[in-house]
């Protein structure tokens, strides 16, 4: 399912229609926020974002994961899975599982470090320190208040920021936008465009910590595409940012296909992107997400051996200082709970 547009738009006639429908949804989300989460004597990372929708979240995940392992921590992913068949609790397996069991994102987390998927994080949790899980690492899960986080870091793409700033149906907010900055301990934001100037407003004005960060693309794959043009496809959260990035790369990108968020690509859709390249003379590029989900499909197979992905790293501008607060509130965890 797409967005709806004028999510990202300024306030107009839909939303507003949608407002009385948003105040119920909206009291009902700041209402469960505010539940007790349950601890279980590990620190719990949380990486989420205010909307519906990509902003970053994965790729963030993935760079507090580095940072911890190079300090010798044990860091455990957990993740909902989402897109994926399988319940859980479980260790993702990336020899053996597909997107379809697990979801696109835990492929890529598994890379990384151990990860565990299970829709009910709790008992995910409770699996990774089993496992013998020494910080939990949450990809997404802000907004379920089952697990209680020692530090919540929200991350917000610079240039669609929170949209309209309106809670689901009218826009694209998760939660009210108060309720969830009252239970953040850090503010990322990805990119440096002007679109989130006013939740970086609202999150100095609690004192809250923002951070600034990019995501970078790999350089090698960068200077092996500059003298090929290209048909970039994606089914991520906002594939417009993707398609920027080639662009502000260098890549000549001659043509672009968008998909919803998490797509299933058919064997119709595959030939129809594998007829157009070959026709106009142009290379496949897609990014990691995407690619994870086509990888395993017999029916894909041919796409999967024209397409390239896109290897991305999240880059804090600061990364001392981000490091410094996140073994901070570790640490702090750890005292209270008499680890």
């Amino acid at each position: 399912m797409r967005d709806p547009s004028f999510w990202w738009r300024r306030v107009g006639p839909a939303a507003r229609l949608l407002v009385p429908l948003a105040v119920v949804y909206g009291a009902v989300a700041a209402a469960r926020q505010q539940r007790p989460g349950q601890r279980l004597g590990r620190p719990v990372i949380c990486i989420g974002n205010f909307t519906v929708g990509g902003a970053g979240k994965t790729p963030a995940a993935l760079a507090v994961a580095r940072m911890l392992l190079t300090q010798d921590e044990r860091p455990f992913f957990l993740s909902r899975g989402y897109g994926g068949k399988l319940a859980g609790p479980l260790q993702v397996d990336p020899a053996r599982h597909r997107a379809d069991d697990v979801g696109d994102e835990p492929l890529l987390l598994a890379r990384v470090a151990p990860t565990i998927v299970a829709r009910a994080r709790v008992e995910g949790a409770t699996t990774a320190i089993a496992a013998g899980g020494g910080v939990i690492v949450m990809d997404d899960g802000f907004q379920n208040p089952s697990l209680a986080k020692d530090f919540s870091i929200l991350v917000v793409d610079a240039r669609r920021g929170i949209g309209n700033g309106r809670v689901i149906p009218a826009g694209p907010l998760r939660a009210p936008l108060s309720a969830q900055l009252a239970r953040a301990h850090a503010l990322v934001v990805v990119g440096t465009a002007a679109g989130a100037s006013d939740v970086i407003e609202a999150a100095r004005a609690r004192n809250i910590p923002v951070f600034a960060a990019e995501l970078e693309p790999d350089q090698s794959f960068i200077t092996a595409l500059r003298r090929d043009r290209v048909l970039a496809f994606a089914g991520i959260g906002d594939p417009g940012k993707f398609f920027g990035t080639l662009t502000a790369a260098g890549i000549a990108v001659a043509a672009t296909r968008s998909f919803p968020d998490h797509h299933r690509y058919t064997n119709v859709e595959a030939q129809a992107l594998r007829a157009e390249a070959e026709r106009d003379g142009l290379v496949l590029v897609t990014t990691e997400k995407d690619f994870a989900r086509l990888m395993g499909d017999h029916a894909l197979s041919d796409l999967v051996a024209h397409t390239r992905a896109l290897p991305v790293a999240f880059a804090f501008s600061d990364e001392e200082s981000f490091r410094s607060l996140l073994l901070e509130r570790i640490a702090a965890a750890r005292a209270a709970s008499g680890e």
